[in-house]
């Protein structure tokens, strides 16, 4: 498994200068709000993504009127200790190390080290549109499947060029038919990759999602997960060539996988509409918790587990049930943050385990 044994922040959030060292499986991390735990996450996800999970530029992870950020980290894995630097220079350019070697491409990293993260406003995956799940689900499969991740780079940058395209012809009343059959040709190559390699990652992720939420929640509540894209019906060539005349009056391409969406229904109809705010937070745990066991499956080992404040958002059941799962059931390493010492130390005691406490 990866296990990350230590780490030094620089000018990163909150930290002007701070290391850590972990020496258990399972770390627990407490502090008021504003003492930086959730910057302490973020720091070891970026060690694993090379970016926050925030989706924030890089510049605004930089300590307040100060230039630049440094993390370092060794992450063990395989039983060999893996060196891992993030610098953001005072240009705000980005390099990224893996054990002093420098990457040309961030995007090559992805997948040495899984990790799953679970903050406080993850709701949104449920409650948002599609755009959010769709980079979820993208998310995942990036990191067991580099090709995939390729194909999205690759289609991203060719559906620019068609919107482009689309927008040109509109503003001079003239289209490069030529050109715009090359763009349609690339954008089917990759769109069909994406598409094939989605569907057939949903068929096993849906009902571990499922399985995961009726653990947590103790019942089977009839919640409905499905995956919809323009595609299952209709061929891609075909979808492009009846909306031409409709992509050109809008100036963007409005079919396509960048549509796609994992629907969530109960009662028949939206979950976020009918379901209580402990069904929602139960399913958010379940659609991380299933991502969790996949990438165990798929890469040999468990991803490192990010928990950021979830004590306030679940049940003492629903919680008691989501720690067996991951601190208990699984082998991963475990960090998890809450604002009281006491309850999280008799969270953890409760499960007999040996963990170490951090308290910032």
């Amino acid at each position: 498994m990866n296990h990350v044994k230590s780490i030094s922040i620089t000018q990163f959030r909150n930290y002007l200068f701070q290391q850590f060292q972990f020496t258990e499986r399972i770390i627990a991390i407490s502090g008021l709000n504003g003492t930086g735990k959730t910057n302490l996450l973020d720091a070891i996800y970026y060690l694993c993504f090379t970016k926050s999970y925030f989706s924030k530029p890089d510049i605004q992870s930089v300590f307040q009127n100060l230039q630049g950020f440094r993390i370092d980290g060794t992450i063990e894995s395989k039983n060999e200790k893996e060196k891992i630097v993030c610098i953001l220079r005072e240009n705000n350019k980005k390099e990224f190390y893996l054990n002093d070697i420098q990457y040309k491409r961030f995007s090559k990293h992805i997948g040495k080290f899984t990790c799953v993260f679970i903050a406080p406003d993850d709701v949104q995956l449920i409650t948002e549109g599609s755009e959010t799940r769709r980079n979820f689900v993208d998310a995942i499969i990036s990191q067991f499947d580099p090709s995939y991740l390729q194909y999205l780079i690759d289609y991203k940058k060719i559906l620019e060029e068609r919107n482009s395209l689309l927008k040109a012809a509109f503003e001079k009343d003239y289209l490069d038919q030529t050109l715009l059959n090359i763009l349609d040709e690339q954008l089917i190559k990759n769109g069909n990759k994406i598409f094939d390699t989605r569907k057939l990652f949903l068929t096993s992720y849906i009902p571990e999602v499922l399985k995961s939420y009726t653990e947590i929640a103790g019942k089977d509540e009839n919640i409905q997960l499905s995956y919809y894209s323009q595609l299952t019906n209709t061929p891609f060539e075909e979808l492009l060539q009846q909306n031409l005349q409709r992509d050109l009056y809008i100036q963007r391409t409005s079919s396509g996988i960048h549509k796609d969406d994992l629907e969530i229904i109960m009662l028949q109809s939206a979950f976020k509409n009918h379901a209580s705010q402990g069904q929602k937070k139960s399913l958010l745990f379940a659609l991380k918790l299933a991502e969790f066991t996949i990438l165990n499956e798929k890469k040999g080992y468990a991803p490192i587990l990010l928990l950021d404040d979830i004590f306030e958002k679940l049940d003492d059941h629903r919680m008691n049930n989501l720690l067996h799962k991951v601190c208990v059931e699984q082998n991963g390493q475990v960090f998890i943050t809450d604002t009281h010492k006491e309850r999280l130390e008799q969270s953890l005691d409760n499960l007999h385990i040996s963990y170490q406490l951090i308290e910032l």
